[in-house]
């Protein structure tokens, strides 16, 4: 087997590098070190700090709400659109966003946006490090965005201000950054769970959405940190579901089913078209002459205005998630959030201001929910726009379980699983098949980067080395003689047809000393006598080589490759018995890549049913595997 370069100096690896090349991980199902103790105890230390983190922002919300309004000072939630302002309500969102901008670009620019990207960009691009600054500016400048009268949530802000909280703790610790990224998306959870008291919503979003990976590790400090902000959030935000609603029918019935389905098609729509305009405004700002600076500015001006049509879209807007939910509700007030809060919140979102989705897409799911009332049947006041919502947030942000058992910790209505489970995949599937990235990925493929939300067990973590190591390989004994080399080069040392590069040493027990490379031994007889009687090829090996081991993951051999550089390793038995089995490379593992895209691409038809006569151009005799591949 040949080897594409063998350095002769020492290789630069740190100490721990080069001993995790030689550790032998024994299969298991996890891979989970007792590290992860430490990482939890951080975990749940900043899943009590995201606690009253979220608890300041929620009352810098009330606090800027009610002087922007009402000019006076408390930290109460109130509704903007309670106002007695009249016209000169337009300039109150007007103002907020050119503090936001100010702030963006004095400050940080960092602080645009609703979080949630800004969240991911942290834990792919800058090895979940956040800026200390960024944790100061973003709750401020959400709060004064949402109490200007800003169509958000506060949960994106609070999302992003747990993490950069949780990264700026895992900064003061000597930590690797899949560890930082782990205290980041703990901060992350525990804020949204003491915003919503709902902490297993929590948990999937930083699954499906902030973690990348699905392993205890990281699944435990997440889920504690959100745990421990959902206790503590009993005690200072009080318990109980934020949007209780009337009992539902545990069982709805073919039509109403049928009804979820329906639910499921048009939230994906609708999803798609806010998504959509977005996007298309964020280009439109992108094509002003003017610095981004000023856009929140224009973006406020359309809150303005829309406020003064139709006041309860300004804010966050939880009274009226609420009253939508209960059901009963004038059609003047659903039309009125599904346009005009769509309008002003796409638009505001395009021009880079500061706030979350969360919220605003519960309004608006709701409020569709409340128009698919008019004509499918009748299960309960509330029912459709509970189902709707949840799909809404599902087909939005391509987290379907998170969506799920987000309506459920809402509403703490377990009569309504089996509805949402169907309303929500169908928005989910639908907005997969129709739009290539949601909400959140679109803003980081703008900025030149692609993220994959398919989570699938790595092939080369199914296959060992021994399944794909070669045999035939030549391996030199520690006795071999001068001549022996010398007719061993001239001979080629063909294996499997190919010139073998790095050949392994073994002695009489088939043990592995070392390996010695082809152009070693052909130097060193260049440079030899062949007259000279006690040569002997000790003095070439290569002693504690790199190798795999026979009952070892794929996985674990290419990442023992890219750490060392080699791409060729002998196979041993194990560690404690290093008997030559044979060599692998590089590309027997990529040929073993091929067996998972084979699964994905051929198509069989194992079971055929011949009813009456053999298919014609068969003569009697019929194939009982049918294969078509896919073309790519």
């Amino acid at each position: 087997m040949a080897s594409s370069t063998i350095a002769r100096q020492p290789r630069t690896f740190e100490t721990d590098t080069i001993e995790a090349i030689d550790r032998v991980r024994q299969p298991g199902d996890f891979t989970t070190t007792p590290r992860m103790l430490f990482i939890a105890l951080l975990a749940i230390v900043i899943g009590i700090a995201s606690t009253f983190i979220a608890f300041l922002l929620l009352k810098l919300i009330g606090i800027f709400t009610n002087l922007f309004f009402f000019q006076r000072w408390g930290t109460d939630l109130v509704s903007p659109a309670a106002n007695t302002l009249g016209v000169f309500e337009v300039i109150v969102p007007v103002i907020g966003a050119l503090l936001i901008g100010l702030m963006a670009r004095y400050g940080s620019e960092r602080i645009r946006g609703h979080g949630i990207p800004e969240a991911i960009e942290s834990i792919l691009m800058n090895g979940s490090k956040v800026e200390p600054k960024v944790a100061i500016l973003k709750p401020i400048s959400s709060a004064i965005s949402i109490g200007s009268g800003g169509p958000f949530g506060a949960e994106g802000p609070i999302i992003m201000t747990g993490g950069a909280f949780g990264s700026m703790i895992a900064q003061l610790f000597h930590l690797t950054s899949t560890e930082r990224k782990t205290l980041l998306v703990a901060g992350a959870a525990a804020g949204m769970s003491a915003t919503f008291a709902a902490p297993v919503a929590s948990v999937l979003l930083a699954v499906e959405l902030l973690l990348f990976e699905w392993k205890p590790r990281s699944l435990v400090p997440v889920a504690l940190a959100s745990a421990s902000a959902a206790i503590l959030r009993h005690f200072i935000l009080g318990g109980g579901p934020l949007f209780p609603v009337p009992p539902h029918s545990a069982f709805i019935g073919v039509a109403g089913f049928l009804g979820c389905v329906l639910a499921g098609l048009l939230a994906g729509g609708l999803s798609s078209l806010l998504t959509m305009a977005v996007y298309f405004f964020e280009d439109i700002f992108h094509r002003l002459p003017i610095h981004w600076m000023w856009w929140p500015m224009l973006g406020g001006l359309v809150i303005g205005i829309g406020g003064l049509i139709f006041p309860p879209a300004l804010g966050v807007g939880y009274d009226t998630i609420g009253t939508l939910l209960q059901g009963n509700v004038s059609l003047q007030l659903i039309v009125g959030v599904l346009v005009v809060k769509s309008i002003i919140w796409s638009v505001s979102l395009g021009s880079g201001t500061s706030g979350g989705v969360l919220a605003p897409l519960l309004m608006m799911g709701c409020a569709l929910g409340g128009i698919e009332g008019l004509f499918l049947p009748a299960e309960g006041a509330g029912f459709w726009a509970l189902i709707s919502m949840a799909a809404m947030l599902g087909g939005t942000m391509r987290s379907p379980f998170t969506a799920i058992i987000f309506a459920l910790e809402l509403t703490h209505d377990m009569n309504a699983l089996l509805p949402l489970l169907i309303a929500v995949i169908v928005a989910h599937g639908f907005t997969v098949l129709v739009m290539r990235r949601s909400i959140l990925t679109e803003k980081i493929s703008r900025r030149g980067y692609h993220l994959s939300r398919e989570y699938a067990i790595d092939p080369l973590e199914l296959l060992f080395a021994r399944e794909v190591m070669r045999t035939d390989v030549v391996a030199l004994p520690d006795t071999v003689s001068r001549a022996d080399v010398v007719t061993l080069l001239q001979g080629g040392a063909q294996q499997g047809g190919r010139m073998q590069h790095l050949h392994p040493v073994v002695n009489v027990e088939q043990q592995l000393l070392g390996v010695v490379t082809r152009n070693d031994l052909q130097a060193f007889l260049q440079q030899t006598d062949a007259k000279v009687e006690n040569w002997s090829i000790g003095t070439l090996i290569k002693q504690r080589p790199v190798v795999a081991y026979a009952n070892e993951p794929l996985r674990e051999v290419i990442n023992r490759m890219a750490v060392s550089g080699f791409t060729r390793l002998p196979v041993v038995e194990d560690s404690t018995t290093p008997k030559l089995l044979g060599m692998i490379s590089l590309s027997a593992l990529l040929r073993a890549r091929t067996h998972n895209l084979a699964e994905e691409r051929i198509r069989e038809r194992p079971l055929q049913l011949r009813l009456l006569l053999p298919r014609r151009g068969q003569s009697g005799k019929e194939s009982v595997l049918e294969k078509e591949t896919i073309d790519v």
